[in-house]
């Protein structure tokens, strides 16, 4: 990779080390003024500041999430991994966004709402949508030094895309390219809407073809911006891995390619055996989210980079609990012998009742 990245951070940093991300060598950068960063070419390093800590912690709400995932990504740079994974919990209210109807929301790393008796409506598609984009908007602030002609924010449709263009428009702090995979459909309430359906005709194979490659548009299939540097995929499903797939095999290792909400875990079946191996190297940077809630009732699942992963649960009474720690992502297996061979106090016992959610847990 011949471009150099660097994320400056710290509010009056003298000096700090850079790293190129994808090459061998570290090396000491003076942080130039403000007025200069426009003009300097500039290589993925520091994100948020030194986030190091001497022991791996479950985050205590979702600004403590925010800074340890990006002190994460940081840590995957400096190694220069260029395949990244971040899931964090369904639903994640990250407080981007102000609602219209109020001054400002509540942030919380709420998972799943059945059940929650302070969710007024319970997760909706709407909830979903703004969790991701919302996930989105902070990894494009995160690289923002980059310049918004290097950074690629790639949603699943552009109705999702649409809504990305409206409410960061004119904001300088999140400037980037806003494309999608499938540009022909609109998706509502309804699903896919792309205009009046017309009516079918019988036509030849000829005209088939030819009608399949015009729903691609005179661009053909999807493809990154020129100059992207940092290619930020966000929330796809089994359709959009399979043009991920392609895409990373266009621009090789060079090109940073993050996963936000993917839920790798959750995938089962993929469409070729060389995308599974493609898709199971992306390094889960963080993992924030419930484990086999029938193996492990009232537990999550944690992993920040380079760390281990972490099996904990939340008694009603005090902070969550680490009660198993592995090098590799817990198999529902591995949760309910975790789960069984736990130590429970006779406080915990007689005073709480296990929570069933991940919303409640960090309130």
């Amino acid at each position: 990779m011949t471009r150099k990245l660097l994320i400056i951070t710290g509010m009056a940093a003298a000096s700090m080390l850079a790293v190129t991300a994808f090459q061998q060598t570290p090396y000491k950068l003076k942080t130039p003024p403000a007025a200069q960063y426009s003009s300097s070419r500039l290589s993925i390093g520091k994100v948020f500041g030194d986030n190091t800590t001497k022991e791996q912690q479950l985050p205590k709400d979702v600004k403590d999430a925010i800074s340890k995932c990006r002190g994460a990504v940081q840590k995957a740079l400096e190694n220069r991994l260029s395949r990244m994974d971040v899931e964090m919990p369904v639903g994640a209210n990250f407080g981007v966004e102000k609602k219209k109807s109020s001054g400002g929301r509540k942030s919380s790393l709420a998972s799943l709402t059945d059940g929650d008796s302070s969710s007024e409506e319970g997760l909706t598609m709407e909830k979903l949508d703004t969790s991701n984009r919302e996930l989105a908007r902070l990894f494009v602030e995160m690289f923002q030094p980059l310049g918004g002609q290097h950074i690629s924010a790639v949603f699943n449709d552009e109705s999702l895309a649409d809504e990305a263009r409206a409410l960061w428009k004119g904001d300088l702090s999140v400037e980037c390219n806003i494309v999608a995979i499938d540009r022909k459909g609109k998706r509502s309430r309804g699903g896919l809407m792309g205009g009046k359906k017309k009516k079918k005709k019988a036509v030849g194979f000829a005209s088939k073809m030819a009608e399949e490659l015009e729903d691609y548009g005179a661009s053909g299939p999807f493809v990154l911006p020129k100059d992207t540097e940092v290619a930020l995929f966000v929330a796809p499903g089994p359709k959009e891995l399979i043009a991920i797939e392609r895409i990373c095999n266009e621009v090789g290792m060079g090109t940073c390619v993050i996963l936000l909400n993917a839920r790798l875990s959750r995938v089962e079946k993929y469409a070729s055996n060389d995308a599974r191996k493609l898709f199971e190297g992306f390094e889960p940077i963080w993992f924030l989210g419930a484990a086999s809630q029938e193996d492990a009732p009232g537990c999550l699942m944690h992993r920040a980079y380079p760390g281990k992963w972490l099996l904990a649960r939340k008694p009603k009474v005090g902070a969550p609990k680490t009660i198993a720690i592995q090098d590799d992502i817990f198999t529902g297996e591995d949760c309910a012998e975790a789960y069984a061979s736990m130590e429970v106090s006779d406080l915990e016992k007689t005073s709480e009742k296990l929570a069933m959610n991940v919303a409640e847990w960090f309130k």
